[in-house]
């Protein structure tokens, strides 16, 4: 477990990640997550390249681990945005939302390792034939942007698909969820509304006490007709995307009710209108914790849990 493909491919002490979540994953939680011995991640979302070159730097500060950024490949700085982790040579990219095939011969050249997020068998076994070094399985209990497919049923079904190492995420938040993604064949885990719920996220205060109060039924799941569906909590937001999907909205009604809340929750605390973007995996969560104390909690409970699995077997 502490010394596995994961670890050994990602030169890091846990084979967890922290999820690249747009506007909560800030440099001081990735840097946060690499220093207590996984990979932290900042999430670049639609940032333009000059602001994401400010928080790799200021990563860069805070720790001397390695650490990584995910990239949507549907930003409209994608290209600038690649442009300056080539530049920075950071040491890890995670993407979501397309094909990052355009861009891997660059980024292996200055050895970053490429490892796309995927919600699907075929993507999975698509995306392998481009190069990339691992594969990110995340279930649709996750928060943010999901897929149709449970990390119970698509994690398995990607590790028999493909050759290289698989991460499992969606759902996975203590030591038990780490042993369970290890059973179904994962190589490692990311976990995003874990460490968001941490002292050093930088995320509102009111973000962060809306993943306490949740409940394992707190979240929905909203934009289906928009083709990008997204699991967030449910408010007053989400039931004006309930009615105006009722009455028939177009696609683009609803984009335009949901853009910018997600930096309205995340960073001015707005959790009726804004976008909640939590996973499943909230209603476990009862108090914010330093990250270190976070990922130590799994590290020493993975051996506990694997006793107790031994036990009853």
């Amino acid at each position: 477990m502490l010394n596995n493909k994961i670890c050994q491919l990602l030169n890091i002490q846990y084979p967890i990640l922290q999820g690249g979540m747009a506007w909560v994953a800030t440099a001081e939680l990735a840097a946060a997550v690499s220093n207590a011995g996984g990979l932290g991640i900042i999430g670049a979302g639609h940032m333009p390249p000059d602001a994401l070159k400010a928080e790799i730097v200021k990563a860069k500060n805070l720790t001397s681990n390695p650490f990584g950024v995910n990239i949507m490949l549907m930003s409209p700085f994608v290209k600038e945005v690649m442009q300056v982790v080539i530049e920075e040579r950071v040491a890890v990219v995670t993407t979501g939302a397309g094909n990052p095939g355009e861009y891997i011969p660059a980024l292996k050249e200055i050895g970053t390792k490429v490892i796309p997020v995927v919600a699907s068998v075929a993507l999975a076994k698509r995306l392998e034939r481009v190069g990339i070094d691992a594969i990110i399985a995340e279930g649709m209990e996750s928060g943010g942007h999901v897929g149709e497919v449970t990390t119970m049923a698509l994690v398995p079904m990607v590790v028999d698909a493909v050759d290289v190492p698989v991460i499992a995420a969606g759902g996975i938040g203590d030591a038990r969820g780490v042993v369970a993604a290890l059973a179904l064949g994962a190589q490692g885990v990311q976990l995003g509304t874990a460490f968001a719920a941490s002292t050093e996220c930088t995320a509102h205060s009111n973000y962060k006490a809306a993943i306490i109060k949740a409940k394992e039924r707190s979240t929905v799941v909203t934009g289906a007709l928009t083709g990008h569906p997204v699991r967030v909590i449910a408010n007053k937001l989400t039931r004006d995307f309930a009615e105006l999907e009722k009455n028939g909205a177009s696609p683009e009604e609803l984009d335009r009710l949901g853009a910018g809340k997600l930096r309205a929750a995340v960073r001015d605390g707005d959790i009726d209108y804004g976008s909640v973007m939590i996973g499943q995996i909230a209603g476990m969560i009862a108090e914010v914790r330093p990250v270190n104390e976070i990922m130590q909690s799994i590290v020493q409970g993975i051996p506990k849990v694997m006793a107790e699995l031994s036990s009853r077997i």
